[in-house]
């Protein structure tokens, strides 16, 4: 039997709250913290989740790798590894707006002018996300790893820290995922025509599309062996990882969603559990009309009509590479306290869905969660989170 993988450590930073416990804080009040943009010079008048009461302590650094940095922090000290010497470490973390030189200044200088100051240039490449966070822990390891796979890219990282450790490369691996707020996909998104203009409505019937976000999540995994050796007792494990493309569209989710329900069964199996043993799914749920469509129809079929469900993204906006990051953390957050927020911006259910998302604070009663993430060029991944 291969050695269970423990969650030792959570960390997160998101317009909900710059650490876990203000996140559990906004969660069980519902409160929603969004607002016009302030980052960056824009006309577009559309909300967006901003992380408030942040500043960048390094700005030779983009803010992603701020964001990813304050995140790391609160795992690393959740836990108890501020000595990683001896352990064989792995860093692999997502994210998508970190891998462009996102920097309309820089091009609109080189331009007019034909040149511009390499400042800019030189942050973009200081921050390779996995690579500054081996740099700042002044670590040595072979397997560094920055994941750049659109929507579910935290997901990612997290399933394939997983696969490090089931394959013993690795003692104790950091994931998860990061992303700022920024005007290049602020722009992108609103020209796609998935961007409301007011608060979304993850699941519900007048959903009219996303809103945009930014954050950090990140989970400290180790070998349970490695984690009994230290001293830890842990209450938390990742247990299953699913991976599967539709191949249909470059935007749009496979109209059956094919691929979610395939990365779902994957998942479900590694695990080794049934359906039966879910005891809710945080769900990627933006609010699109496609994506919420798609993935309900799925999580009916798959988990059946009574399964209790919700988007976080209600409270955080769609952080893109950082949400699977930040939806682990949630999930795992969930489990320990026993209990998920109302899936906020819910009210009428879509026929065409056919299942709503919990619509009040909810006990749950059960030791496993899953989280989805749906990506651009038909990704679909999932994890399993179980605790005891």
């Amino acid at each position: 039997m291969p050695e269970n993988i423990a969650i030792t450590g959570l960390g997160s930073i998101s317009a909900c709250g710059n650490n876990t416990e203000e996140t559990l804080e906004s969660f069980s009040s519902g409160k929603r913290s969004a607002g016009p943009v302030s980052l960056f010079k824009t006309e577009l008048k559309y909300p967006v989740f901003e992380v408030k009461n942040f500043f960048n302590k390094d700005i030779s650094v983009m803010r992603t790798l701020n964001l990813a940095f304050q995140a790391l922090a609160e795992a690393v000290s959740d836990a108890s590894l501020e000595d990683l010497s001896g352990y064989r470490v792995g860093i692999c973390l997502g994210t998508t707006v970190a891998s462009q030189l996102n920097d309309i200044d820089f091009y609109k200088t080189y331009r007019e002018k034909g040149s511009a100051p390499l400042e800019r240039a030189k942050r973009f490449l200081n921050s390779n996300l996995a690579q500054a966070v081996v740099d700042f822990l002044k670590i040595k390891t072979k397997f560094c790893c920055t994941v750049v796979n659109a929507c579910s890219s935290g997901t990612d990282a997290i399933g394939l820290g997983l696969s490090w450790l089931r394959n013993d490369y690795c003692d104790i691996v950091i994931a998860g995922g990061a992303d700022e707020l920024n005007r290049v996909p602020f722009d992108g998104f609103v020209s796609l025509g998935v961007v409301s203009n007011s608060l979304s409505l993850p699941f519900d019937r007048e959903r009219s599309g996303l809103n945009l976000g930014e954050g950090a999540g990140i989970v400290i995994l180790e070998k349970e062996s490695i984690a009994l050796r230290r001293g830890r007792k842990p209450d938390l494990f990742l247990k299953g990882y699913g991976l599967a493309a539709d191949g249909y569209h470059l935007t749009a989710p496979h109209p059956e969603g094919k691929g979610l329900e395939k990365a779902l069964k994957i998942a479900l199996s590694e695990a080794g559990i049934n359906v039966g043993g879910v005891a809710f799914v945080n769900a990627h749920g933006t609010a699109t009309k496609d994506n919420d469509k798609v993935e309900g129809v799925v999580l009916k079929k798959v988990f059946g009509p009574k399964l209790k469900f919700l988007s976080t993204k209600g409270f955080t906006g769609h952080t893109l590479g950082a949400a699977g990051g930040l939806e682990a953390v949630f999930s795992a957050l969930a489990l320990r306290q026993g209990w998920i927020p109302a899936s906020s911006g819910f009210i009428n259910q879509d026929d065409e869905i056919g299942i709503s998302p919990v619509q009040q604070k909810t006990e749950i009663k059960g030791s496993h969660a899953v989280s989805t993430s749906l990506a651009f060029g038909g990704n679909n991944s999932a994890l399993v989170i179980s605790r005891n």
